[in-house]
């Protein structure tokens, strides 16, 4: 049985500007394995942010394929790529982009009402979930009214609302203190504990710990570590 939920094969990306030509991505290949926590490091610019936009359907390679749960996402159109990563993917950025006007229960509820979920099935999921990552007692309040750290654990609860086959994370610790980016790690560590399929890109080595699966990017292409 194959147990690859992604797979990308000869990625390239090139941006043409007007008076120069940039190649970011080239030759790239990389496997995600069902329950597999894979960690892409690299240093701002490397283009680690854009490899994961691509292996996600948020941006188009120049060159290669993605296939993701046996389907190639490289030729669906945008509706049809929305549609995936609503139902099937998560996402966590480095800025939680939480709806300011909305509560966390709130936040998190919304992709399982985008989904069609029954709004009172959505919310005692968006609890549950929010309880599960030590925030269940911010269900109230507005994300400017919460710390850096925890906006980030709804944030995860928000990308786990609709069960996801996947879970991308890009720089979710970039903006956290020592004492919140240990926090934000212990919750990963659960999630790959509980045998999520995860792909988190940093910079950081420390963080680079918690995954199974480590590659660095470095000039255009990614090695194992």
């Amino acid at each position: 049985m194959n147990d690859s939920i992604l797979s990308a094969v000869g990625l390239g990306k090139t941006y043409y500007l007007q008076n120069e030509t940039i190649d970011v991505l080239e030759g790239v290949d990389l496997e995600v394995r069902r329950g597999g926590f894979v960690v892409i490091l690299g240093p701002s610019g490397s283009g680690k942010s854009t490899l994961l936009h691509i292996i996600s359907g948020l941006d188009n390679p120049t060159a290669g394929k993605v296939v993701f749960d046996s389907t190639d996402i490289t030729k669906h159109d945008d509706n049809r790529l929305s549609e995936i990563r609503n139902k099937k993917m998560g996402f966590v950025f480095q800025f939680h982009h939480l709806l300011a006007e909305f509560s966390c229960l709130e936040n998190v509820a919304l992709p399982a009402l985008v989904n069609g979920i029954a709004p009172q099935a959505a919310y005692d999921k968006a609890q549950d979930l929010l309880e599960k990552f030590s925030v269940g007692d911010k269900r109230n309040r507005l994300p400017d009214e919460i710390s850096g750290g925890e906006r980030q654990r709804v944030a995860i609860a928000r990308a786990m609302i609709n069960d996801p086959l996947i879970i991308f994370a890009d720089e979710p610790t970039g903006n956290l203190d020592e004492g919140n980016t240990n926090k934000l790690l212990d919750v990963f560590g659960s999630l790959k504990d509980e045998g999520r399929t995860l792909v988190l890109v940093t910079h950081s080595l420390d963080i680079a710990r918690v995954g199974s699966d480590v590659y660095k990017l470095k000039e255009r292409r990614l090695y194992a570590v």
